[in-house]
């Protein structure tokens, strides 16, 4: 896998030198809807952080009683106030809990819902661009830390908000002098936090971005395993691999160690603090100003008082380097589609409805059925300077089945994607019926659009499942007609429970070719009106592709279809043979049309067949031996 980051991987140490609030403000609208679960948490982690401070001024107030009273002290009444207080706090803090996991659950999983439907709407370009792995990292451990930091830092600083405010009253109450001196400490710690914000906000993105390299690696070694032992490169794949774990033990050691030395800072600090309110609580003590019992309750509550403060110390670490997950997270759920329906198509649709028949009442003028598609100097590249596509004209109608042929990397995969609109032109149109199809709603295009790619893909669940997918309101019967049109039913009648049989992830229990018998099921289950098929026979055997071919001609009966293959055995049918080259057409017409000028189909057509028949005489000359 390139080493390259994408353009939002970048990261910058010098970047965001602050802590990007609205960043997070962003991302605190995924805890703002749960508002009964929001309030309990407040409520109890405000209680929480009143109540703890009260167990120095219990002290106090027993120790005053008994010095004030001595064996008539209300010592009973005492150990019941505090009895109450530890059932009031341990109540607290349990519901506290409670709530807090349970917002994270809620803000978990909204925070992946949004950022999956929101990939589902993104361009083919968007994935062209992006490893698997490094959205996977995104939506898994990215997600799971955020919301970690939402719930929980969110309930400790208002707990030690609560609880700073709670014990700076009572200290103020108790010594307002001795609070002044403990609290001088105060402006090195707030220069500290600022100190250490830019670097470890850098290292943190660092982290992340060379984390996803790490996660694509783990994902594209286990793919392509067989591959990797066939050409015998599993040591260079653990070169690779170990050099990008080395940049991320690196990368963490620089953060954590970073992180390491902030918090002990703040412990230090606080420590200092200690030491001085000590020190002059103590003079203040010899000099009879306040009493033993006040610098004793006093010196608890500045234990206390710092108790937060090492705690949000960790959380503000923690925050910064989380804000490299939140951007790459919020890059995902913000992030706007390459292809989107234009201002009036959304009015339409807003107007009229979302469903296939409404969208094409409101674009067609009533009809619904595609007569035509017109390609008109069509030109495109997936780089503005390097077209793939040049001056394309080509006119197909209902009914016609159009071939493309021609040299690997020529165009011809590119040219049917942008056909059905996964990729746009850069340069003239496709028209349907008239009307450039960027003028309609892609739901529209895509819901009668069928495709039957050379490696189908085939979903974990059953067979069932699968072919329904084309069409998730047909019947069984519907499924089991489709299958048998496909040639699909004998091999599953085969399995072990049939339609019901588990397919495994990916497929993983079926061959290829039976995958392949699968996507045509599903393909003529869904009954399109443009149907895309990409060397749809590849990976079956030419014995099912005769089966088949009656199947497939049925398919193609009444619709605008588009063959590409390198068997041309398999398009001799075709109303249009167009083969592509560069990008460019360099010649059209019917089969037979394209021998007689003998022109690159001749060479390719008599090339196969020269290979064709040289197989089939190497066969025979086996058998008779």
């Amino acid at each position: 896998m390139s080493d390259l980051l994408l353009e939002d991987e970048h990261f910058d140490p010098n970047a965001a030198p602050a802590v990007d609030w609205e960043l997070w403000r962003q991302l605190f609208q995924y805890v703002t809807p749960y508002k009964r679960e929001l309030v309990f948490l407040v409520l109890t982690a405000v209680i929480t952080g009143v109540l703890e401070p009260l167990y120095a001024l219990i002290t106090k107030w027993l120790l005053d009683d008994i010095v004030a009273n001595g064996a008539d002290a209300s010592i009973v009444m005492w150990g019941v106030f505090y009895i109450v207080m530890v059932l009031v706090l341990a109540g607290s803090v349990g519901f506290f809990l409670y709530f807090t996991n349970k917002l994270r659950v809620y803000a978990s999983y909204d925070l992946r819902i949004d950022a999956f439907k929101n990939l589902q709407n993104q361009s083919f370009a968007y994935f062209d661009k992006r490893p698997v792995g490094w959205l996977v990292a995104r939506l898994t451990s990215d997600c799971e830390r955020l919301t970690n930091i939402l719930c929980w830092a969110l309930l400790d600083i208002i707990w030690g908000v609560t609880m700073v405010l709670a014990t700076c009253f009572a200290l103020a109450w108790l010594s307002w002098k001795i609070t002044l001196v403990m609290l001088l400490v105060m402006p090195f710690i707030f220069w500290v936090s600022a100190k250490f914000q830019r670097s470890i906000l850098g290292s943190a993105r660092e982290v992340r971005a060379t984390n996803s390299r790490i996660t694509g690696s783990f994902n594209e070694g286990i793919m392509g395993m067989e591959t990797s032992k066939v050409f015998v490169q599993e040591r260079t794949n653990a070169h690779r691999f170990s050099s990008q774990t080395n940049k991320m033990f690196k990368a963490s050691v620089r953060n954590l160690t970073l992180a390491a030395i902030y918090v002990p800072i703040i412990v230090t600090a606080s420590s200092i603090s200690y030491g001085l309110a000590l020190a002059y609580g103590g003079s203040e003590m010899l000099a009879g100003s306040i009493a033993v019992t006040t610098l004793i309750t006093f010196m608890m509550l500045v234990t206390h008082f710092f108790e937060p403060f090492e705690l949000v110390g960790n959380w503000f670490a923690e925050l910064q380097m989380a804000q490299a997950s939140a951007e790459r997270v919020l890059s995902i759920i913000q992030a706007e589609p390459e292809i989107t329906d234009s201002t009036s198509v959304k009015e339409a649709i807003r107007v009229h409805g979302d469903s296939a028949s409404e969208r094409a009442v409101a674009f067609d003028g009533g009809a619904s059925d595609i007569g035509e598609i017109e390609l008109i100097n069509l030109g495109f590249g997936y780089e503005a300077d390097r077209p793939v596509l040049r001056d394309i004209n080509l006119k197909v109608r209902r009914g016609q089945t159009i071939a493309f042929v021609g040299p690997t990397g020529g165009g011809k995969t590119t040219l049917v994607n942008v056909v059905c609109r996964f990729y746009e032109p850069t340069r003239g149109g496709v028209y349907f019926d008239g009307v450039d199809y960027r003028n309609r709603s892609q739901h529209w295009l895509h819901s009668n659009l069928g495709i039957v790619l050379e490696q189908a893909h085939v979903f974990s669940g059953t067979v069932r499942d699968n072919i329904r997918y084309g069409k998730l309101e047909a019947t069984d019967q519907e499924v089991e007609q489709a299958a048998r049109l496909a040639e699909a039913h004998e091999f599953i009648s085969e399995l072990e429970d049939g339609y019901d049989t588990e397919v495994g992830e990916g497929g993983n229990r079926l061959s290829a070719g039976e995958k392949q018998l699968l996507s045509f099921a599903r393909a003529i289950l869904a009954d399109p009106q443009i149907l895309v098929l990409d060397e749809a026979t590849s990976s079956v055997d030419t014995e099912t592709e005769q089966r088949i071919q009656h199947g497939i001609e049925r398919m193609l009966a009444g619709r605008i279809s588009f063959i590409i293959a390198h068997r041309l055995t398999t398009i001799r049918n075709a109303d249009r043979i167009v083969f592509i080259d560069d990008g460019r057409i360099v010649e059209a017409g019917s089969h037979d049309e394209l021998l007689k000028s003998r022109g690159r189909y001749f060479e390719l057509y008599a090339q196969q067949s020269m290979d064709h028949s040289f197989r089939a005489a190497w066969k025979h000359e086996s058998l008779s031996a």
